[in-house]
């Protein structure tokens, strides 16, 4: 026991030093050695509503030294730390940079559908705010976003229109098209004048770049530079019928429009729809692209690059994160007030002694991965449907649902399993920590409480010293606002049938001796945790590959793309259960922390809306 307690000890310091490494690591690269100031923005804007940003100031900068300034906003079900890339290459180059939560997101406040694009969902506040910064050049600002931030690119650009004196004057949308079609004539048109305009349409994007042809059918994404909607925006909103010659893309076009030399530019990468913001190449153009159209104050090689750096120490902290969840737990466990929830030894796997054993050990696992998957595609647009205005997030509400679902399902095969098992091979429920006492269960919640508090501590402080948080892609532990925890509570119980439920399938009943070694066991667990997504996901993106469109489209296309978090949530909330319950033989504790912290990941990191 006391060596277990050392190795307790020296784990929680190793997540400490992994999680401090991490976040002074990723200052470091966003504020590129200190030559970046950065500040979060929270004011209240002329539509009424609060709003939350980062804004990158480099050194140098001043009323007498304006530098461009660019905006920049994440995608749906994101939020402004989602931008990483973008504000960390633009500052470094000398651009001010304004990376946005749109309303909904993050920090910033909620508002219905309706009001989406009365103001860019924010995009435009933000840029009005911009123009009154007294160092920015007011005639060099450009906007970009990323899926439906490029959507609220486009929504800004209406606004900008009305004005008598343009605030905008470089546009790059990636991952959703531009606006080719006047919605009044029904004809083609050349919305932005004399603005420079880019468009990052990847070849297998899940939602944009498809037209639809005389016979029904729509064209792949990977054909997008070839439509019409392609060739009229690189001739600046001529009609097909007009157009002599092909263009290309990766090349910049010129032409004079009220006097001034205005671009257009199609980059169409082979990736798909979420790699856009996690992508060298397309970083490099996008680079590229405002040097050419803003005029770079810092003169760097557009692939010389060191946002994956911040990614690098970002995921540090991830990972310390977690090894923190398991070595606090076990380090409060030889603690006065929770030493009773300690094991008195570490248990041991249990061998699969007959072939109704092995039956049933392999049967399971392989009956929940093809319900997980299953269940997955069957539930989206039951929930999209059947959400109440209680839940406002429709991710969650969606992911939630399948998390319960699939937790009564567990429940059920343990049921059936200890059903038609033989007494003499059935353990007691008291032997595998299943049946507790009600003190054991309200220590339980009370120690899961404290270690989820103190883990989101470490989240809050890295935010509020250094604005960093752990993440790797859109897999993010990041602060929230207090109302993402009531909004969390809602969501809760979802998770706790779940979590629970798979602690009590993976650690009570499915701890067996699977080889020689111990962790073959806890890998295969984990494997079959994740089996039904990986399956979801190689069905839509083969398909996708080989014919240019996804599986699921009677569906949608973001159930892939929601998937791909969960292949590592899924796996690792096996691995963190069996840790915490081979120091505490109980299966509730390592399943309730779990919950907790997957509830607060999913509320603080996608939509709220308000109904309409």
């Amino acid at each position: 026991m006391k060596n277990t307690k050392r190795k307790s000890k020296l784990y929680l310091i190793i997540s400490l030093i992994l999680v401090v490494g991490g976040v002074i690591g990723a200052s470091l690269v966003q504020t590129s050695g200190g030559e970046v100031e950065v500040k979060e923005m929270k004011w209240e804007t002329p539509s009424g509503h609060r709003m939350s940003a980062f804004l990158f100031t480099p050194e140098g900068v001043s009323e007498d030294n304006p530098a461009p300034g660019i905006v920049t906003s994440h995608g749906w079900y994101n939020n402004k730390e989602m931008q990483d890339m973008n504000f960390v290459e633009y500052s470094r180059r000398g651009y001010v940079v304004m990376s946005i939560d749109m309303y909904g997101h993050g920090e910033s406040e909620a508002v219905s559908p309706d009001e989406w694009p009365e103001r860019g969902t924010g995009m435009y506040d933000a840029v009005e705010l911009m123009t009154d910064l007294p160092y920015i050049d007011t005639s060099r600002i450009g906007i970009t976003g990323h899926s439906n931030g490029a959507r609220a690119a486009n929504w800004s650009i209406d606004l900008d229109n009305e004005k008598e004196n343009q605030l905008i004057d470089s546009v790059l949308l990636v991952a959703n098209d531009a606006d080719y079609i006047n919605p009044d004539t029904e004809e083609y048109y050349n919305k932005y004048g004399n603005r420079d305009v880019g468009i990052v349409a990847a070849q297998y994007d899940e939602f944009f770049f498809r037209t639809e042809n005389p016979d029904g059918t729509m064209t792949a994404p990977r054909d997008f530079i070839d439509t019409d909607n392609a060739q009229s925006f690189l001739h600046f909103g001529e009609s097909p019928e007009n157009i002599e010659s092909t263009r290309s893309s990766y090349e910049m076009y010129e032409k004079e429009i009220n006097g001034e030399s205005t671009t257009r530019v199609i980059y169409n990468p082979s990736q798909t729809h979420p790699w856009n913001h996690f992508s060298g190449h397309v970083a490099t153009q996008s680079i590229n692209f405002f040097d050419e159209t803003l005029g770079n104050p810092e003169d760097i090689p557009a692939e010389e690059q060191v946002w994956q750096f911040k990614e690098f120490f970002n995921l540090l902290g991830l990972i310390g994160f977690g090894m923190f969840l398991v070595s606090f737990t076990k380090t409060l466990l030889f603690t006065g007030p929770f030493s009773e929830l300690r094991a008195p030894q570490e248990p041991s796997p249990a061998e699969l002694a007959t072939k109704k054993q092995k039956a049933w050990f392999w049967g399971g696992l392989v009956a929940s991965a093809i319900f997980s998957g299953v269940s997955y595609i069957a539930l989206f647009n039951w929930t999209a449907v059947n959400r109440p205005d209680f839940f406002p997030q429709a991710y969650t509400f969606y992911v939630g649902t399948w998390a319960a679902l699939n937790g009564l399902f567990a429940i059920l095969l343990v049921f059936l399993s200890r059903k038609f098992t033989d007494s003499e091979h059935k353990s007691k429920l008291k032997d595998v920590g299943v049946s507790v006492s009600l003190r054991t269960l309200g220590k339980t919640a009370l120690l899961a409480l404290i270690v989820s508090a103190a883990a989101f501590g470490l989240v809050f402080v890295s935010d509020y010293l250094f604005n960093t948080d752990f993440r790797i892609w859109f897999l993010a532990v990041t602060d929230f606002t207090p109302d993402k925890l009531i909004i969390g509570l809602k969501y809760l119980p979802f998770f706790l049938i779940y979590f629970v439920a798979n602690s009590i399938v993976v650690n009570s009943f499915n701890y067996y001796r699977n080889g020689k070694k111990e962790w073959v066991n806890t890998a295969l667990l984990a494997l079959f945790n994740a089996l039904g997504p990986i399956v979801v996901l190689a069905i839509q993106y083969t398909n996708f590959f080989v014919t240019g469109h996804v599986f699921f489209e009677n569906v949608s296309a973001i159930v892939g793309i929601w998937l791909i978090s969960f292949l590592v949530i899924l796996p690792v909330a096996a691995i963190i259960s069996r840790k915490i319950f081979k120091a505490s033989l109980n299966p509730y504790l390592g399943g309730i922390i779990i919950a907790i912290v997957v509830t607060l990941i999913s509320v603080s990191n996608t939509l709220t809306q308000l109904p309409n």
